[in-house]
Parts: C-alpha cells; structure tokens; sequence
C-alpha cells in the first residue's frame, strides 16, 4: 500500500494501535458472515473500493461483489457478502460503509441530473471540487451515474478561466498564447471561459480553442452564444449555479457541456447498513 492510498489513509486513521472495542469483547477465533445493503432508492458505486477496505484489514475474508457500479436499487438489495473473521468484519465496517456511501451518493445525484435534462443530448460533467485524496474514485462514481468526466487536475487539459484572463486582458496575447498551446499540446483540450457575449465573438474567432465555458449566463444569451460559435466547429459548456430546477432548460439551449460542482462537493450520503450474522467458532 502507497503512503498516499486513500483506503490505507482511511484505515489508519479509524483504527489507529487497534480496534479495542472489538478486541476486548468479539472472541479472536468468532467466525461471522454478513452483507451490505441499502435502505433506499440510490445507485450504487464504489463496491470494489469497499470489497478492498475489507481485504487490506483481512486478506482472508471471503468477499463477494453481488452489484456492480452503476446497478439502481430500490432498498434491500445485497450489495456485498462477506464471510471470515467476526473481528475483521467489525474493524472494516465503517470504512467501507463511508466510501460506498459517499460514492454512491455521488452515483444517485449525477443520475438526477441525467434524468432531468430528459431528451436533450447535453452531457453532465464533474468538476475538480473534489474530496482531496479522492477525485479518482469521485469521477469513477460520476461515471457509474451517467456523467462525464471534466479534466483530471491541472496537468492534462487548458482551461482558461476568468481570473486568468484578469491578469492578461489583451486577447491578442491570449490568442497568441493558446496557438502556442496548440502548437506544443497538439491532443489536449483547450477550453476558454466566457462571462459576456463579446468574450464569445471574440473567442470563436480564435484558432485552437476547443471549447468555451459560458459561465452563469441566462439562457437566452447562451442561445445566442451557441449560434456565433457553431460555425467555428466550437463547442459549448454551461457551468455556474446550475441546479436540478434549472439544468433542463440549460440542456434545452443546445450547450454540449454541462458541468455541476454540486456532482462531487454536496451529494448527500446514501442510508446503508451492514447486518452481521454469527457462524461460530
């Protein structure tokens, strides 16, 4: 295990010298069987992060994954069956419970926003205003609900955003910049924010640039927006205080992009629970 693995990091700091409640009180020779399941409507993702919370505790548990990322459940389905030590099972619960919680939270919100753009072809996107230490498994669960994944971090997609056109606010400059971009990068995306119609006029005349972020825009202008920029072969992002009252109507403008912070930042946890059944000795 790395120094940086989020489930080792996780184990450290639930366990730390040891499980004393479990120790002091759950025979070391207990054998259990037990098995997860929710207790509401979700969409389960992160199975494989908590099969491997119990292995990392007890290579010797015997796990079985019953639903795969992505599966919808109604409430009572089993998720994962484990089967081994009593003790092991115990000190590996709450971990496991939290990751597949979370990620599935993170799984059943992205699949409210898929469903509510209805028929409209846009694409729900993540952001990075991830967990620190967990965007990796954060964008698995976004996908696992539908969506799709923005750039991972800074290091593999331009993005250019406003605060960095406040400190170049000659878009000479910038178009010079983002065609020297192109010219080094030739595969990766460059992506350019917009706040205002003039930006886009400005921006879809721009070589190199793949796509243009229109940021808390009403939708009539990012109508108009999208009409300017078609043309160019440019495509369009919607990002900015969208919610699931307002997302539809956004898919509605034609944008091909929208991004939803709210995917990974606020998803509510999912009610699950883990039933331990007593074998024996």
């Amino acid at each position: 295990m790395s120094e940086g693995d989020p489930i080792d990091l996780a184990l450290r700091e639930d366990i730390g010298a040891g499980d004393v409640t479990t120790t002091l009180l759950v025979p070391d020779d207990s054998r259990a069987q037990a098995r997860i399941l929710p207790r509401e409507k979700a969409i389960i993702a992160g199975t494989m992060t908590a099969a491997e919370v119990f292995r990392r505790v007890d290579p010797g548990l015997k796990i079985s994954v019953e639903l795969t990322d992505g599966t919808a459940v109604l409430g009572g389905e089993t998720i994962l069956k484990i089967q081994g030590s009593a003790r092991s099972i115990l000190t590996a619960e709450r971990v496991a419970l939290n990751f597949l919680q979370r990620l599935s939270g993170i799984a059943t919100l992205t699949h409210e926003y898929v469903e509510a753009i209805g028929k409209n072809p846009a694409k729900i996107m993540d952001t990075r205003k991830t967990t620190p230490g967990l965007r990796a498994l954060e964008r698995a669960a976004v996908v696992a609900g539908g969506g799709t994944n923005h750039r991972f971090g800074l290091f593999d997609a331009i993005l250019v955003k406003d605060n960095h056109l406040a400190a170049e606010q000659d878009l000479k400059k910038l178009g010079a910049a983002i065609r020297q971009a192109r010219a080094q990068n030739p595969s990766m995306k460059i992506e350019v924010e917009a706040d205002n119609l003039e930006q886009v006029r400005a921006l879809v005349q721009m070589d190199g640039v793949d796509v243009i972020l229109l940021d808390n825009m009403e939708t009539a202008e990012m109508r108009e927006a999208i009409a300017l920029g078609r043309k160019h072969n440019v495509k369009f992002e919607a990002s900015g205080g969208i919610n699931l009252r307002t997302v539809r109507r956004i898919a509605a403008t034609g944008v091909d992009y929208i991004s939803v912070g709210a995917l990974t930042h606020s998803p509510r946890a999912i009610d699950l629970s883990l039933e331990l059944t007593h074998v024996g000795s």
